[in-house]
């Protein structure tokens, strides 16, 4: 029964670390507030568009900037045509929530494709879901 447990814990480290590769070739643009992936020989980038909110409301009077952002907002999702098919938006998902899971984010999956992302992936992902 424990080399059952231990195989299975083999493998969700065999997923994680296919995930982490995967993720590797995806840029996160924090100053345009993106994820962007380049492939090989595509003349676009594929992006994941997100914005950031506090967790809470502002209090009034608050100086601006103070503020903790704890809800990322997916908002779009581009492959470019010549992407497609090749697991552009998979790819941009899964490191675009990985980071929302390393900086303590809830996520609002806006975004059709994040929505129907974290919904097939409901056991990995639904935990970082805003309530």
């Amino acid at each position: 029964m424990g080399n059952d447990h231990e195989q299975k814990q083999g493998q969700q480290q065999e997923r994680e670390h296919e995930q982490r590769r995967e993720c590797e070739h995806v840029r996160h643009n924090a100053g345009a507030s993106r994820y962007e992936l380049a492939l090989p020989g595509a003349g676009e980038l594929a992006i994941m568009d997100y914005t950031l909110e506090p967790a809470r409301p502002e209090p009034p009077g608050a100086a601006p900037g103070n503020r903790e952002h704890a809800r990322m907002v997916f908002t779009h999702t581009y492959v470019p045509p010549s992407m497609r098919g090749k697991g552009a938006a998979e790819k941009l998902a899964r490191a675009a929530l990985a980071d929302a899971r390393a900086n303590g984010r809830r996520v609002v999956p806006e975004c059709s494709y994040v929505a129907k992302f974290i919904e097939r992936h409901r056991a990995e992902y639904a935990d970082l879901l805003a309530r």
